[in-house]
């Protein structure tokens, strides 16, 4: 199973380079004799104190540990890899050679890429090797123990269910907890519009006045709609239609092979421009309110830039959550992003018209693997735990597809050469310069997003040409947009959400200095105070579509179950 899983990994990995930055960097150190052996001493040196430490440990008393361990790391928070002797061996000796290896990745320095991939490469491979992933791991022990071998046998189908349905990537999330339209991406509501591309959902109003400038959201394509509205209590349209907003979802169609020459313009003109003419249309109001995240953000921003430079103000304020529009720092995706991986991701794409949603979700997962691999590997295929009922994880097995020429042009032009936020993107004929974005906008980064570092997002605020508000949150890139009030809820912001907006530091480091922490608050109820305060009077709720748009059906629509 271990090598079935390794050549999964393997096969992952080899398309976008790992294997020749690993060769090269391995080849330098070949050149660096002395950091290596330096490298080497050292890693001797730390062996032969281990014997020494497991001693200390037998009798009760400091190891002086040769290798620290980190606390977080729940991988080994079981007490036998402190207080068992021989699981201390075999913990030291192993942090001892991932630190080895470590330095002889940094002895072999070059060519900042290869290196980044070589130092990948390496902890991924660690990560599958990690003591704690095989049958020996003491909590594996335990519950084979007290299931009497139950366990061992349960998870050994899960392992062979994996293996044959899900090419060796074990099951996360038990999907059938959840039903789109009654526990996830349930807001009542009607599709009031569909074309090839999109569906527009209006939401029907929770309360008697509605505020008159409505909310169009505008998700990212990479994933389905839903994360903007993922389950009663978590959902943030159903957050603002409870506080006086009249909300419409964009909700995007699936790609399949017949759309592999749509592109970044037919994701404009069909999907964002569309979907303000349908809520313009509907409402009567001359200015909407933007909420976007993600990549939905980014074309977003685009839109806004465009339609400033004619001097079409509909867009009345902005809001982005996780979003990039300066790519020249994009953090771990600039592995994934390079001229090299670029060209073999289009290859794969060529041959049948699209990127799968399996593969853009593979990608992503070997990034975390530790987490989103290893971690169920134990759980399900030793310990025998069925998966647990997590909406987000639901959310993010439901996957989708990525049209060939779009998603080819988006990686190309905005990670590969930045053009956004060089102003040289060219969007349906227009040179954008988004200092044109002229309303307010409120950007939300989340501290512990890997996919959209929060320093690079907070780059925006020097790029639009409105007042910026912009606010750190707890989570991750999906925690933390999915950010409801609880008491581990925390957001960061300079001034009150109601005050006058306040010039930013250009860089983030001295925001950040001067931010004040908010603990026990969510970022949605900042929101809230800032984004009514741009609403307009209070009005009658509009109708549910019109005589131009009528209701084809009810939320959450057709274009979610493709």
């Amino acid at each position: 199973m271990l090598n079935n899983l390794q050549k999964k990994i393997s096969s992952s990995l080899d398309p976008i380079g790992w294997g020749p930055a690993v060769a090269s960097v391995a080849g330098r150190a070949a050149k660096n004799p002395r950091a290596v052996a330096e490298a080497t001493t050292e890693y001797a040196n730390r062996l032969a104190h281990i014997p020494a430490a497991a001693t200390r440990v037998w009798n009760a008393s400091d190891p002086q540990s040769p290798m620290p361990q980190d606390p977080k790391d729940r991988r080994f928070s079981d007490a036998a890899w402190k207080e068992n002797p021989a699981y201390f061996s075999l913990l030291q000796s192993y942090l001892a050679t991932r630190e080895y290896v470590d330095e002889l990745v940094d002895a072999g320095e070059g060519d900042a890429m290869a290196d980044a991939k070589a130092r990948q490469f390496a902890n991924l491979m660690f990560d599958a090797l990690a003591p704690s992933n095989f049958l020996i791991n003491p909590g594996v022990l335990v519950r084979a123990l007290d299931t009497g071998g139950a366990s061992l046998f349960r998870g050994a189908k899960f392992a062979l269910d994996d293996l044959v349905h899900r090419k060796g990537i074990p099951l996360k999330v038990d999907r059938d907890a959840f039903t789109l339209g009654e526990n996830m991406a349930a807001t009542p509501g009607k599709v009031v519009f569909r074309n090839d591309l999109i569906e527009v959902i209006q939401y029907a109003p929770q309360t008697e006045k509605v505020h008159e400038i409505p909310i169009l959201a505008a998700p990212p394509w990479i994933n389905k709609y839903y994360i903007l509205d993922l389950a009663p209590g978590r959902s943030l349209a159903e957050w603002a239609i409870q506080r006086n907003r009249t909300v419409f979802m964009i909700s995007y169609r699936n790609p399949d092979e017949t759309m592999q020459d749509i592109t970044m313009d037919d994701y404009y003109r069909q999907g964002i421009a569309t979907a303000l003419d349908v809520v313009e249309e509907i409402t009567g109001a001359p200015r909407i309110e933007v909420l976007s995240i993600c990549l939905g953000g980014a074309v977003a921003a685009m839109a806004a830039a465009k339609l400033g430079a004619i001097g079409d103000k509909r867009i009345s304020a902005f809001t982005m959550l996780n979003t990039l529009l300066d790519y020249s720092e994009v953090g771990e995706l600039a592995l994934l992003t390079d001229p090299a991986t670029l060209d073999k991701v289009e290859y794969r794409m060529s041959r049948q018209g699209f990127l799968s949603g399996s593969e853009m979700g593979g990608t992503f997962d070997m990034i975390r693997a530790k987490d989103l691999i290893f971690n169920y590997w134990v759980s399900r295929w030793m310990k025998g735990e069925k998966p647990a009922a997590f909406d987000i994880l639901a959310w993010n097995e439901d996957s989708t597809r990525m049209p060939a020429a779009m998603h080819s042009h988006y990686l190309r032009t905005l990670y590969g050469r930045n053009e956004l936020a060089e102003k040289k993107y060219l969007l349906d004929g227009s040179v954008l310069d988004l200092s044109d974005v002229t309303c307010d906008t409120y950007i939300v980064g989340a501290i512990n997003d890997h996919i959209v570092p929060w320093t690079s997002s907070y780059k925006a605020v020097n790029l639009l040409g409105g007042d910026v508000r912009y606010v750190l949150t707890s989570g991750g890139h999906v925690a933390g947009a999915v950010n409801p009030p609880s008491p581990k809820a925390w957001f960061e912001a300079v001034g009150a959400p109601d005050d006058e907006p306040a010039e930013l530091p250009s860089d983030p480091k001295s925001w950040h200095e001067k931010a004040t922490r908010h603990t026990a608050a969510s970022w949605w109820e900042d929101w809230t105070v800032w984004s009514t305060k741009r609403a307009g009077a209070l009005v009658t709720p509009p109708s549910l579509g019109s005589e131009a748009h009528p209701v084809l059906e009810n939320a959450p629509g057709t274009y979610v179950f493709s």
